[in-house]
C-alpha cells in the first residue's frame, strides 16, 4: 500500500513544499555570500600586508581590524536594508488592510482579476477569490497582489546577526592561515586555503540557486585569486619603497 502511494505521488513526493522554504533558502544564500565576502576581503587585506611586512603582530592586528570592521559593516548594512524592506512591506499591508475595510467589494473584484491573470477561468477565479477572502482576506491579497507573506516578514535583527556571524567565520580562515604557519609557509597556506574555501562557497551558492556549479566555482576562485594578487603586489611595492 505504501509503495502504491509513493508511486502515485510521482517524482515530486520528496520535494519540500512547506511554507517558509523560500525564506530559509534566502537566509542560507545570504550566509554563504557573507562568508564569501569575509574570506575575500580579509584575504586581500592580510595578503597585501604580508607583501609589505613579515611581522606576525602587524598581520594579526590588520586582520583583526579588517574582520571587525567588515563584520560590523555587514551587520549594520543588512540591518538598514532589511529594516527598510520590512517598513515597506508593513506599509503595503496597512494600506491593503484599510482598503479591505473600506472597499471590500472592489478588493474582491481585484483579487478575482489577479487570479484570472494567472490563467484561471473567470467563474473559478471568482469562487477561489471568495473562499480566500472568507478564510483570510488580508493574507490572500498580500500573497497574490503584493507577493508578501504577512506571517514571514523579514527580521532585521536576524539578518544583521546572520551577516555578522557568516562574515566573521569566513574572515577567520585567511586570518588564521596567515598568522599560524611559519613565515616561509604563510603565503602559500593562505592562498591555498582561501581558494579551497572559495571553491566551496561557489559550489554552495550555485547549489542553493539551482545553477551550474562549474561557472560559479570558477568565478569565485578567480575573483579571490585576482584580489589577492593585486593586494600582494601593492603591498610588495609599498614595502620596497619604504612606505611602510
Amino acid at each position: 500500500m505504501d509503495d502504491q502511494t509513493d508511486a502515485e505521488a510521482g517524482p515530486h513526493k520528496n520535494e519540500p513544499h512547506h511554507d517558509g522554504l523560500g525564506t530559509r533558502l534566502n537566509w542560507l544564500r545570504a550566509a554563504v555570500l557573507g562568508a564569501n565576502d569575509g574570506i575575500v576581503s580579509t584575504a586581500g587585506l592580510v595578503v597585501g600586508v604580508a607583501g609589505a611586512t613579515d611581522s606576525r603582530s602587524t598581520l594579526l592586528t590588520a586582520g583583526m581590524a579588517g574582520l571587525l570592521a567588515g563584520s560590523l559593516s555587514m551587520a549594520a548594512g543588512e540591518y538598514v536594508s532589511v529594516s527598510t524592506q520590512r517598513d515597506s512591506e508593513q506599509a503595503a499591508l496597512a494600506l491593503e488592510r484599510e482598503e479591505l475595510a473600506t472597499t471590500p467589494q472592489a478588493e474582491l473584484d481585484e483579487l478575482t482579476g489577479l487570479l484570472e491573470d494567472r490563467g484561471i477561468s473567470q467563474e473559478l477565479a471568482r469562487e477561489v477569490a471568495e473562499q480566500l477572502t472568507e478564510r483570510d482576506a488580508l493574507g490572500a491579497h498580500a500573497r497574490v497582489e503584493l507577493g508578501i507573506n504577512p506571517d514571514e516578514l523579514a527580521n532585521p535583527w536576524h539578518a544583521a546577526g546572520a551577516s555578522f556571524v557568516s562574515f566573521t567565520i569566513g574572515a577567520l580562515l585567511p586570518l588564521l592561515a596567515i598568522v599560524l604557519p611559519p613565515t616561509s609557509w604563510r603565503l602559500a597556506v593562505t592562498v591555498v586555503s582561501v581558494l579551497l574555501a572559495l571553491v566551496g562557497c561557489g559550489w554552495a551558492s550555485a547549489r542553493l540557486g539551482s545553477a551550474p556549479t562549474g561557472p560559479a566555482i570558477l568565478r569565485n576562485a578567480a575573483g579571490g585569486a585576482i584580489a589577492m594578487a593585486i593586494t600582494y603586489a601593492v603591498g610588495e611595492l609599498l614595502g620596497a619603497t619604504g612606505a611602510v
